[in-house]
């Protein structure tokens, strides 16, 4: 019941995909930048020198990892996730997958939208950080709206490609039920 080759859905579903797997690339991108950046924290104190805001453009790069990886690792089954409950409901499982990808979508999406609207206050108020880097808050608020967005939009994908297909495509859970394998 997956959609046929080269048919919109296959696209749509393709091109989110895709989209998942940068994120999870530029999550880690941020968290080599975190590792950078306290080497060059530790090398500007063992020469006496002074790297200010170091401590802060750390903390934004590890929301930029966490948030922008969401999604990457919610389609690869990463997430912590109600496997032994779904698990126990034998043939309802798929009921038990619904309910929970429908509360997430909406816990998601209710996530995103405070988090988008968190940043845009924060640009608009010129809201700037308490460090000595004075750095704009929006900038950092908005790597994790956009991470937010994408969790959300993951969690919405998801959940419709579960209730269309009436199968979950979260690719792999921590306690696989030997059912599935049988199936596949």
């Amino acid at each position: 019941m997956a959609p046929k080759s080269g048919s919109p859905g296959r696209v749509v579903t393709g091109a989110l995909d895709r989209l998942y797997t940068v994120c999870g690339y530029v999550a880690a991108v941020a968290l080599v930048m975190i590792l950078v950046l306290i080497v060059a924290n530790m090398l500007a104190r063992w020469t006496g020198g002074v790297f200010p805001g170091s401590t802060s453009y750390a903390g934004y790069a590890m929301a930029t990892a966490s948030f922008l990886a969401m999604a990457y690792a919610l389609g690869r089954g990463a997430h912590i996730r109600v496997s032994l409950l779904l698990t126990a409901l034998g043939r309802h499982r798929w009921w038990g997958e619904i309910w929970a990808l429908g509360i997430a979508s909406v816990i998601g999406c209710y996530f995103a939208w405070f988090a988008v609207r968190g940043a845009y206050w924060s640009y608009k108020l010129h809201d700037i950080s308490q460090g000595q880097d004075a750095t704009p808050l929006w900038i950092p608020q908005s790597a994790m709206a956009l991470g937010g967005c994408v969790l959300a939009l993951a969690l919405v994908d998801h959940f419709l490609r579960t209730l269309l297909t009436g199968r979950c495509w979260i690719e792999a859970d921590a306690i696989e039920d030997p059912r599935d394998r049988r199936e596949a």
